[in-house]
């Protein structure tokens, strides 16, 4: 069955949620996972185009969060200072009630990149961007519209 695109099945970010070891991230307004694929080059004689085979890949993110609070600080700043590396899991709920269904994904082995200490400027609200990568995914809700 085709479904016809409707305006208000556009799914709005305003209805996305983030969780970082279970708990409700907030503050958090944005979220990105990605995954960059790497390729090896692949020459074929008689051919000028550039061929490539798919030879691994790589999964990056961040989590945009407003100021609130120093969660991520607390989070990683005794643990680095160890010289260890923490994991955790995060999953994002992206669930618009006008759309045709809710997205989750978990994103598994996160390790972030970098923590931010102090960002702040006059007349601004204050909001931190932490990157991370991961190294594996499971989609546990996806919108399908082939059954609507």
């Amino acid at each position: 069955m085709n479904i016809a695109y409707e305006d208000k099945r556009a799914i709005n970010g305003t209805y996305g949620m983030v969780f970082l070891e279970g708990e409700v991230v907030r503050e958090a307004t944005a979220l990105k996972a990605e995954i960059e694929l790497k390729f090896l080059d692949v020459p074929m004689c008689g051919d000028l185009m550039d061929h490539q085979k798919v030879s691994g890949m790589a999964g990056n993110g961040s989590i945009t969060m407003t100021k609130v609070n120093s969660r991520m600080i607390l989070l990683l700043s005794k643990h680095l200072k160890e010289g260890r590396m923490p994991s955790f899991t995060i999953v994002s709920k992206l669930a618009d009630p006008d759309a045709f269904g809710a997205e989750r994904i978990v994103l598994k082995n996160c390790k972030f990149s970098s923590l931010t200490l102090a960002d702040w400027a006059d007349n601004k609200i204050g909001e931190t961007t932490q990157p991370f990568t991961f190294t594996d995914w499971d989609l546990l809700d996806t919108i399908d519209t082939s059954f609507q």
